[in-house]
């Protein structure tokens, strides 16, 4: 047994073998060590979050050197066999080499970055780590209303961004159009609703479309795209029924729901205030509604 170990050791292909061994070990170790001590140093979580992805990919670059340097001498006599090899591979994981290579087009195009909220596929959510095969998505909404997370956290291959538009909704600018509808009775004063409607709107999200200007003005320094009104908007449209007015706004990605319930809040207090000025129509309420019959007594006779 000591001889057969003893040939093992004299013999130089397990040496090198052993000392790469020792090698990814010590750099594994190492890497351990740097990711805890950011994660003691560091407060910032978004800081603390690229310095482990760091020292992550610098041990692998390091494990990569260490291997070729240590089987330096045998590159030579494996390339045919790592050639034969490397097309069936190729072949079988085309899916995997695809994520891959989606990873280094995500890294330096600029598609989307963590933190960002996206939708891939289908799948909306918040981006939380984007590894070499896969893209990890805190998703939001499906069978909860609003933007809000829902408790799933779904993994999206890398390989979609050759297939698939990448949505995103906070990448140069994080603002979005939103609007909401209100019904109005057809008998109340349209300009009384709408400057209420504007008022209220201005109201809210004044500060924040004056924030939106700006990012908007640094946008089209970069792309080909025309000046917006990003001031708040309110559009009448006539129905059979009612006076229909849209309140159009632009508002925060992560604030959609809140502004929205601010808003009609704000809205059904100042219509409950103004003494029978403003009413919300419904279809319900028209229905309801008893015609008053007028009956008079003349001559012996009843007419209505």
């Amino acid at each position: 047994m000591e001889n057969l170990i003893e040939r093992w050791l004299n013999d130089p292909v397990a040496r090198k073998i052993v000392f790469a061994l020792l090698g990814i070990l010590i750099i594994y170790g190492l890497v351990r060590l740097m990711q805890k001590w950011s994660n003691r140093v560091v407060e910032q979580p978004d800081t603390r979050y690229r310095l482990r992805k760091f020292f992550t990919f610098l041990g692998y670059v390091i494990g990569i050197f260490l291997l070729a340097n240590i089987f330096s001498d045998r590159l030579g006599q494996l390339t045919l066999m790592f050639g034969v090899i490397g097309a069936g591979i190729a072949f079988a994981l085309q899916e995997v080499i695809i994520s891959i290579a989606g990873w280094i087009a995500l890294s330096f195009g600029n598609f989307y970055k963590i933190g960002d909220r996206v939708q891939l596929g289908g799948i909306t959510g918040d981006v939380i780590d984007m590894g070499v095969l896969r893209t990890t998505l805190m998703e939001t909404g499906q069978w909860i209303r609003g933007d809000v997370y829902n408790g799933r956290i779904v993994r999206v291959a890398n390989s979609f961004v050759f297939k698939e538009p990448v949505f995103n909704y906070s990448a140069d600018f994080p603002f979005l159009w939103d609007e909401i509808t209100i019904p109005v009775h057809s008998r109340c004063d349209h300009r009384l609703v709408k400057d209420t409607l504007m008022r209220i709107a201005r109201e809210i999200t004044g500060d924040y479309a004056d924030f939106a200007k700006e990012q908007w003005n640094a946008m089209m320094d970069h792309y080909r795209i025309e000046p917006a009104s990003l001031d708040p908007q309110v559009i009448l449209v006539l129905t059979d029924k009612w006076m229909q007015f849209t309140v159009r706004f632009i508002v925060d990605y992560r604030k959609r729901g809140s502004t929205k319930t601010v808003m009609y809040e704000k809205i059904l207090d100042a219509f409950a205030q103004s003494a029978g000025r403003l009413e919300i129509a419904s279809s319900s309420q028209d229905i309801g509604r008893v015609p008053v019959i007028d009956v008079r007594v003349s001559g012996g006779k009843d007419t209505a």
